[in-house]
């Protein structure tokens, strides 16, 4: 089978579900998608919308939602889009077997400290493995805009099957065969994106966003290559690209959390005011231990964990700027 007869199922049918559904529904090809949520299988099935996650965007009628995993077994591949902290109990309950698993959540299992990946090979460790990361929105994905992402698996065929069905005018998939540093680029990206919302939302000018970022990528690359990956992944797409696109605009949930925070609200009364996940506050934490487990020093992981904890955003931001001279290769 060429990779565009492959049938495509996606769990999870929050905004990034919801986008790449549309997105593998391209050529009126069909889609299954998963949702947790009622009211959004009805939605998609009558009204061809998510007015919950996804408002505005007219989906294709070849995407059939569901409220069933069971309805998943016999597809050709499976889309996991569910939150990185769900990704477990969800696989559990669905019948991969040997399906093909695309891993599209970002972020590092708390209790574990495995990457997404690590954690699908203990619950379906018959089912091959791939990532898709880079630096998109959700809406201008589903609304056709140009967009371009890491697809990173270790098996060469299946990547070319996948980047065959999923390709389309505006939806550019590069291959890539370090699934490790794709994921990285996803989970650490996360907690530099509150931190650079932070230094909005206190006022702190665009010089030290983009010192933040700078400083934030080289903390990105040291824990990356400690876990063996690829200089060169956390420098494309899934990695510096993504940084940029989520430390830059108030469309990034991590992003617009850290601004409020700069500008000194809780962060519990943050996230409780949220529908969808600002994954990054889940994983400073986890990503300071992982950091710590491989002896890597992450200033600014650390600064966002002190936030979230309720440190003053002031104390934080001192604490950083009188941290001991050092050269910038290190």
């Amino acid at each position: 089978m060429t990779g565009r007869g492959m049938k495509i199922g996606v769990i999870g049918a929050g905004a990034w579900g919801t986008a790449l559904a549309q997105v593998a529904a391209q050529g009126e090809r069909e889609v299954m998608l998963w949702a947790r949520e009622p009211e959004v299988v009805t939605a998609v099935n009558r009204g061809h919308e998510n007015p919950l996650f996804l408002a505005g965007v007219p989906l294709s009628p070849t995407i059939r939602a569901t409220g069933s995993l069971g309805d998943l077994a016999g597809l050709d591949a499976l889309l996991v889009v569910v939150p990185a902290q769900h990704v477990r109990a969800i696989l559990a309950e669905t019948p991969v077997d040997g399906t093909p698993l695309v891993l599209c959540a970002k972020g590092i299992e708390a209790k574990t400290r495995l990457l997404i990946s690590e954690v699908v090979r203990e619950v379906a460790p018959a089912a091959p493995i791939a990532v898709i990361s880079g630096p998109t929105f959700a809406h201008e994905v589903a609304a056709g805009l140009p967009a371009a992402v890491t697809l990173a698996c270790e098996a060469a065929a299946l990547r070319t099957r996948l980047a065959e069905r999923l390709a389309g005018p505006a939806f550019r998939p590069y291959a890539s065969s370090d699934v490790i540093g794709a994921e990285i680029g996803g989970a650490v990206k996360n907690v530099l994106a509150i931190a650079c919302g932070v230094v909005e939302g206190a006022g702190l000018g665009q010089n030290a966003r983009a010192a933040l970022i700078a400083r934030g990528f080289a903390e990105m690359t040291r824990f990356g290559l400690a876990r063996g990956a690829r200089a060169e992944t956390l420098a494309g797409l899934s990695g510096l690209g993504d940084l940029v696109l989520t430390c830059s605009s108030v469309s990034s949930r991590n992003f617009s959390l850290g601004v409020g925070l700069g500008r000194g609200k809780a962060a519990a009364d943050l996230l409780a005011d949220r529908k969808t996940v600002a994954e990054g506050a889940f994983t400073a934490p986890v990503l300071r231990e992982a950091a710590a487990d491989v002896g890597v020093d992450m200033p600014v992981a650390e600064a966002v964990c002190a936030l979230l904890g309720g440190a003053a955003v002031r104390g934080v931001i001192d604490d950083l700027l009188a941290r001991p001279l050092r050269d910038e290769a290190h």
